[in-house]
């Protein structure tokens, strides 16, 4: 098995390495300095002044070219805050037992509470500050798609990190590697698969937080932010189904682009990054990446940005991680004193929930009362039922499919895309011709909300299985092949240890994911007729629309309850199970 450097030349390097440019490079400087020219001109117009008067949006189709760059510009910038993020908060819940245990339910609580329902605080909040600005909006849509991206990269990592094959950590041991150098070196790499599969996932759900968050209202103020996402929710509003239409079209035109420029050539790149003994016979292939690598400009650049990365990196992460490490692993004392600090830290945190506990338990005990407790509960117990019903509903469909995809590169050149239009299509848009279909043929809203709930989950167990099956070993499957093996008992030795981890991540985002989109599922309109389902997301979606404050504490306070209780008993036992009997070896 080899150790690669998980960053050196970046995805435009090769073997041959041309001496003058080429003719490809003449567009492509016109393209880098119009995208330079872009970046600069949108960052500009996101700090421009703002008095309160919402900047107007038009629905000419000239303007969308501006609405799509400004809506994009977003994306990628909580992209990279979510990125961050992630290698930071996974690595430290991968390497310390104290701090896991109050991360990973952390993380479970918050992809599971319906952030959209407080995203008017936010906005209040990054508001004031940046008084005067419209950076202060603009930041509070970012951070609302940072949370729509975060907490599934997060988790991915994190089990990448606690599933990296013994013989590659004994290596890293045997070579005496710092903590930095075993990170770059092993830990990154085993977790680039999973990491740049469950980065298309999350970029493409975040779109449905831009159409959420760029046209919102705050103390029954509306705010619309130039963008793609308030460019759709006008003409919805107006009823202009053309201008709802081309901004379909242009949404998933730029689907497409983001797919083919940036992630399938990363998804390229990155399976030389796949632990295996033999080389493999189907590997997946971009066309931006050949011509880039044919680009002597982008390969300057990116050897020169990547260089400088390395260089900086080094510097700061040897000053810290491995620093120390050292001085951990030299004097016992300094490691009682980290043990001890972050006891602290963990009881303070702790006890600030207690306390905010305990001030709500009684503001709700002066509004509610008991039979009111006991029916939020129950309401929480069909939601339940309902997450559990589409998450194993999603797997039987999507896991075979997924591992279909996988295991077929030139496949997922056609269903990569699919998927990521499927992915980040904004499923509540289409709620109302299902709920009109649901209203025509009779069908009871507390079942089809399981429906409704799968649209836009369902994309988290897919991605994550491809993920898995693309990073199963070619001598494995070689191996497989040779012993004749078939059907089910191929799908049992081979396929199913192969993928469980990753299906663990897909499935257990999921669930949070749909217990967050109930709020959503639960209680639609058609016209002028509402259904509402029995379950906790309704129940919450009513109460927020009567600032019933107490109503409102005690429902999330029992979702979280109940994601908590499902993080101790079912997904960390599956996680562990994952780590001990189903890591590569």
């Amino acid at each position: 098995m080899r150790i690669r450097n998980f960053y050196w030349l970046g995805p435009w390097s090769q073997d041959r390495d041309p001496n003058r440019p080429q003719f490809i490079d003449i567009p492509i400087f016109i393209l880098v300095v119009a995208l330079i020219w872009i970046v600069g001109s949108m960052g500009r117009d996101m700090s421009s002044s703002f008095t309160g008067v919402s900047p107007t949006i038009d629905l000419g189709i000239r303007h969308i070219p501006y609405y799509i760059a400004r809506s994009t510009l977003r994306m990628f910038i909580a992209y990279g805050f979510s990125l961050l993020f992630t290698l930071v908060v996974g690595y430290i819940a991968a390497h310390s037992q104290r701090a896991r245990t109050l991360i990973l339910p952390a993380l479970d609580i918050l992809q599971s509470v319906p952030v959209l329902g407080f995203l008017s605080v936010t906005i209040t909040g990054f508001m004031s500050l940046f008084p005067g600005s419209l950076l202060g909006v603009e930041t509070a849509s970012i951070f609302a798609i940072f949370t729509a991206q975060v907490w599934n990269m997060t988790f991915g990592f994190y089990h990448s990190l606690v599933t990296i094959p013994r013989d590659l950590t004994e290596a890293a041991t045997a070579f005496d590697l710092t903590p930095w150098e075993r990170f770059k070196t092993v830990e990154l790499p085993s977790g680039a698969i999973s990491l740049i599969w469950n980065s298309m996932m999350s970029f493409g759900g975040g779109w449905f937080f831009v159409v959420q968050s760029e046209a919102i209202s705050v103390l029954n103020h509306k705010i619309a932010l130039p963008g793609l996402g308030s460019y759709l929710s006008l003409a919805l509003e107006k009823g202009d189904t053309h201008a709802a239409w081309l901004a379909v079209i242009a949404m998933i035109f730029v689907v497409i682009l983001i797919d083919q420029i940036f992630w399938r050539p990363i998804v390229a790149w990155s399976q030389k990054y796949r632990v295996e003994l033999v080389e493999a016979t189907e590997t997946q292939k971009s066309w931006a990446l050949e011509l880039g690598r044919r680009s002597w400009l982008l390969r300057r650049m990116f050897s020169f940005v990547t260089s400088t990365f390395a260089n900086v990196s080094d510097f700061m992460m040897k000053n810290t991680m491995d620093r120390a490490q050292t001085r951990l692993n030299r004097n016992p004392r300094w490691q009682k004193l980290v043990d001890g600090i972050s006891m602290v830290l963990i009881f303070a945190v702790l006890m600030s929930i207690g306390y905010e506990s305990v001030r709500l338990v009684r503001e709700i005990h002066t509004n509610m009362n008991l039979d009111e407790v006991r029916h939020i509960f129950k309401l929480a117990l069909l939601t339940m039922g309902r997450v559990f019903v589409m998450v194993a509903v999603a797997t039987l469909i999507w896991t075979p499919i997924g591992v279909w995809i996988g295991f077929r590169p030139t496949v997922a050149k056609f269903a990569q895309p699919l998927a990521q239009i499927a992915a980040s299509f904004p499923v509540n848009m289409a709620f109302p011709f299902i709920v009109g279909f649901f209203i025509g043929h009779s069908i009871s809203i507390n079942y089809g909300s399981i429906f409704l709930l799968a649209l836009g989950t369902q994309w988290y167990i897919l991605f994550n299985v491809i993920a898995g099956a693309s990073s199963v070993p070619s001598d494995l499957k070689e191996s497989a092949s040779v012993f004749g093996l078939h059907g089910w008992k191929y799908w049992r030795t081979l396929i199913i240890p192969a993928i469980f981890p990753y299906w663990v991540t897909g499935a257990c985002t999921a669930a949070g994911g749909a217990w967050n989109a109930s709020i959503v599922a639960e209680y639609v309109n058609w016209g002028n007729k509402t259904l509402i389902a029995d379950g906790l997301g309704a129940f919450i979606t009513q109460v927020t629309a009567k600032g019933d404050w107490p109503a409102i504490f005690c429902s999330i306070l029992v979702m979280s309850v109940f994601v908590v209780i499902l993080n101790r008993l079912l997904w960390r036992n599956l996680y562990d199970l994952a780590e001990k009997k189903f890591r590569l070896e």
